[in-house]
């Protein structure tokens, strides 16, 4: 783990809502796992990559919850914050 951050996040308008719809408690969790991960040099060793998903590239499983990333040079974009039953449903 380094003092400077290797990569950055951004949170897409449709993850926010995601979020916005989920109880406090979860809400922390999420929040709190996701800087855990942003933190480390490479926090795509927390993640795993997708094959044949439409929405993004890696997921990170936080509990029952799956958060759905893209990775685009050293960003890091959140698209999808679901619960594992919805999450993966074309």
């Amino acid at each position: 783990m380094s003092a400077s951050r290797s990569y950055s996040y951004k949170i897409t308008k449709t993850a926010k809502q995601d979020i916005n719809r989920l109880s406090t408690v979860v809400r922390s969790r999420i929040g709190k796992k996701l800087e855990y991960f942003i933190e480390h040099d490479d926090p795509l060793q927390f993640a795993e990559k997708l094959t044949k998903h439409k929405a993004g590239d890696y997921r990170f499983r936080i509990g029952d919850y799956r958060v759905i990333l893209i990775v685009e040079g050293k960003t890091i974009y959140i698209v999808r914050v679901q619960h594992r039953r919805e999450v993966y449903r074309k």
